[in-house]
């Protein structure tokens, strides 16, 4: 009599297999992007490293990797946000970004002066330029973007 259940050294070879595959499959799926940034950050303070991480910011933001942007924004310290609550933002699209200068720093936040075009492709709004002041906080020695609460009512 032929049984049709597999052996149990052939379901545990399975088990084994599959646990394996699933890891692995784990595994990459946390893998950093070739475009997001460093692992390990230097800590820098200094404008020159606001200006390379704010471009280097804007430069995902338009290739539209926002996981890659994640780990430059400052709310993905906070152990309360999370990374599906980020990627469901969006609506906007952007073309072309360039970080002009360093308009300030006080203290731990500093802000920078972005020129973009953008579009709304939801509302069929295209190639809209701006030029706007994007705010950045200093976490841990390293710039983290950090854009005000709402565009209506920007904090001080």
């Amino acid at each position: 009599m032929h049984s049709t259940q597999p052996s149990l050294p052939r379901r545990a070879l399975t088990g084994a297999f599959l646990s394996l595959a699933a890891a692995a499959l784990v595994g990459c799926a946390s893998a950093p992007s070739a475009t997001s940034a460093p692992a390990g950050p230097k800590a820098d303070s200094s404008q020159e490293a606001l200006v390379k991480r704010a471009q280097a910011y804007w430069d995902l933001v338009r290739a539209n990797d926002n996981v890659g942007a994640w780990a430059y924004e400052a709310i993905s310290k906070n152990p309360s946000a999370s990374l599906e609550g980020y990627l469901k933002k969006g609506g906007i699209t952007y073309s072309a970004a360039k970080v002009l200068a360093v308009k300030s720093v006080e203290g731990d936040v500093g802000t920078v002066e972005v020129e973009m075009t953008y579009s709304l492709p939801l509302l069929r709004v295209r190639d809209q330029n701006l030029s706007t002041e994007d705010q950045w906080k200093l976490i841990d020695g390293i710039w983290y973007h950090a854009p005000a609460k709402s565009a209506l009512f920007p904090s001080k």
